[in-house]
């Protein structure tokens, strides 16, 4: 029996390769992966910012003789709408606060489906065994990178952000080993600063913990745990939703690898708060 190939295999396969208009187009082709057919080529080619010619090229790239041929292998393979698929659909009929949580519930959904508690627990080994965490994340990934560092330091030590703004970015990458994990923001709109960031840190020894919104990123090839958290929807700002509720629950699973340490740790920092007398009392 011959074996089909999925779309998201042919991309994968190919993205490395791709060139800058061609992961555009892959991004946004897998972005839209559950509806495909509702578009034309020029409306893929509008939402990528790209010429129609650049996308029939594209799909000649993957394998298929033209757009047709591609349509015709999404219509042999395309699922029966969802139950949740029907509620989004219903969400573009409702209010804008409406669609707008029924959006954020759907990224949570699409993560719940996506991620895999075998991985959870592989990034939170790393972060365990780590000699020194380093948080990375440029833009729209530095608030996910803050969270992240702000969690994982009161469980364990050195824990460091590595752009923190004092510009010493380059002081802190000299002092990456073998040994060290860096846990890495990857969102639109990128930087070309975090590629050079992930590139020096992983010459340097380090294991890379990914989180990307990008369904094929292009540095997942260097990731020894990859987290996949695409935005849902067309809303004129990103949701970070699904990206809070994972590192959440990632420093949940890494406190469960070092309770007592980590509990510790943490009575320890309570201790200080209470010496400083720098928060207000809850309510």
């Amino acid at each position: 029996m011959t074996q089909i190939i999925t779309l998201r295999e042919r991309i994968q396969a190919h993205y490395e390769a791709l060139s800058l208009v061609d992961r555009k187009l892959a991004d946004v082709v897998l972005a839209h992966e559950k509806n495909l057919l509702a578009y034309s080529a020029t409306e893929l080619a509008a939402l990528a910012g790209v010429s129609k010619a650049s996308t029939a090229r594209f799909f000649k790239r993957l394998g298929f003789a033209d757009f047709l041929a591609f349509r015709q292998h999404q219509r042999q393979g395309a699922p029966q709408p969802s139950p949740l698929g029907r509620v989004a659909q219903q969400g573009l009929r409702a209010s804008p606060l409406q669609q707008h949580i029924a959006q954020d519930a759907q990224q949570l959904q699409a993560l719940a489906e996506s991620l895999s508690d075998a991985s959870v627990q592989q990034a939170a080994k790393l972060l365990v065994g780590a000699r020194r965490v380093w948080v990375v994340g440029y833009r729209n990934g530095y608030m996910a990178a803050f969270y992240a560092q702000a969690l994982l330091s009161q469980l364990r030590t050195e824990v460091h952000l590595l752009n923190e703004g004092s510009g010493e970015d380059a002081e802190l990458l000299a002092e990456i080993q073998s040994g060290d994990v860096l846990l890495a923001m990857d969102f639109r709109r990128r930087t070309r600063r975090l590629s050079q960031v992930v590139g020096i840190a992983c010459e340097a020894g380090a294991a890379l913990v990914l989180v990307s919104d990008a369904r094929v990123s292009a540095l997942a090839a260097r990731a020894q745990a990859l987290f996949s958290c695409p935005p849902q929807g067309e809303a004129i700002f990103d949701s970070y939703v699904g990206v809070i509720s994972l590192i959440n629950y990632l420093a949940t699973a890494t406190l469960a690898h070092l309770p007592k340490k980590a509990r510790a740790r943490m009575a320890a920092i309570e201790q200080v708060h209470a010496q400083l007398d720098d928060l207000e009392p809850s309510l």
